[in-house]
């Protein structure tokens, strides 16, 4: 299906998807994929649906959803491959420009070194940057590129993007277990993030069936000491578990209020007990979740954080 949705999505609102590869045109073999494995990794650009096809789909598909008084916050291609190996992806941003909505694209970033890509890219209102490791032998290993690509120059590209980009440029990073979740790994991939200064760094865990069958997601405890390692270093992280509840609005249930924070970053004791007192509850809601096993406590440098469980254990 190249239109779907719109899609509530923590990061774009209500979001129209568009899928301009077809699956699995792609320069990674990531791991973790949920979309399957690629057969072929490729580099090379060229002609897939056309822009005339895909503009004429998204409008229709705008014009019906405004007939039900239905909003649309982004048009955002989303594809089951890398979209920017799309040739005509420029053209079909510029034949979208006329219907007034903010366009958004999620790349893995490997093509940046290109020229024309980072001209294409900046057409767009909302960027996503994939930034999975900056060790080579990492990356290779977790996102099985291309043979051709070169990750120093993909991430010297990208910083060159990024002080080109007017739009909002956020990344992502998927984190994998005995992967990229080391301490030496947080701090290289916040140093690099640090220097692109995103208006926010995304970071990810594998929630669907993945492409190798033994890809795992960290656990909490190690998802909280890489927390604190990168936020040292880089303002605005956020974490997406899967729990698409509603972050830091309250909603007058506290204990979805605690949910809701703390799939999106771990919170400490303190912030936690502030949380209660504003809303007059005692801890025995924390206590409950935690025996529930809704909730994790795990320690960081003699603090105690608390973070929305989604890892059950063997």
């Amino acid at each position: 299906m190249e239109i779907f949705g719109p899609i509530p999505s923590r990061r774009l609102g209500r979001s129209l998807g568009i899928n301009n590869i077809p699956p699995k045109a792609c320069s990674y073999y990531c791991t973790y994929c949920q979309v399957g494995p690629t057969e072929k990794t490729e580099i090379k650009r060229r002609h897939f649906y056309g822009a005339d096809y895909l503009v004429n789909l998204v409008k229709e598909r705008v014009a019906q959803l405004q007939a039900q008084g239905e909003t649309i916050d982004h048009l955002s291609f989303v594809p089951d491959g890398e979209p920017t190996l799309d040739i005509d992806l420029g053209e079909t941003i510029d034949k979208l420009r006329p219907l007034g909505i903010k366009i958004a694209i999620i790349t893995n970033g490997s093509l940046i070194w290109d020229q024309e890509v980072r001209e294409t890219l900046k057409k767009a209102d909302w960027v996503s940057l994939k930034v999975d490791s900056v060790n080579e032998k990492q990356w290779k290993r977790l996102n099985i590129p291309q043979a051709n690509l070169n990750l120093p120059t993909i991430l010297e590209a990208m910083l060159t993007f990024a002080k080109e980009y007017t739009g909002t440029l956020v990344t992502e990073t998927m984190l994998v277990k005995n992967r990229n979740v080391s301490d030496e790994s947080a701090a290289e991939i916040g140093d690099f993030i640090s220097r692109l200064m995103p208006k926010k760094a995304y970071f990810l865990i594998p929630i669907r069936p993945p492409a190798i069958s033994s890809i795992r997601p960290p656990s909490e405890d190690e998802l909280n000491r890489f927390y604190q390692i990168v936020s040292s270093k880089v303002t605005n992280v956020e974490y997406l578990t899967g729990y698409e509840g509603s972050p830091f609005a309250s909603t007058g249930d506290i204990a979805e209020d605690l949910l809701s924070i703390t799939a999106v970053h771990p919170m400490r004791e303190e912030s936690v007990q502030e949380l209660l007192d504003k809303n007059h509850a005692d801890w025995g809601i924390v206590k409950s979740l935690v025996s529930q096993g809704q909730l994790l406590e795990s320690d960081y440098e003699g603090k105690k954080f608390y973070l929305r469980r989604f890892n059950q254990k063997d």
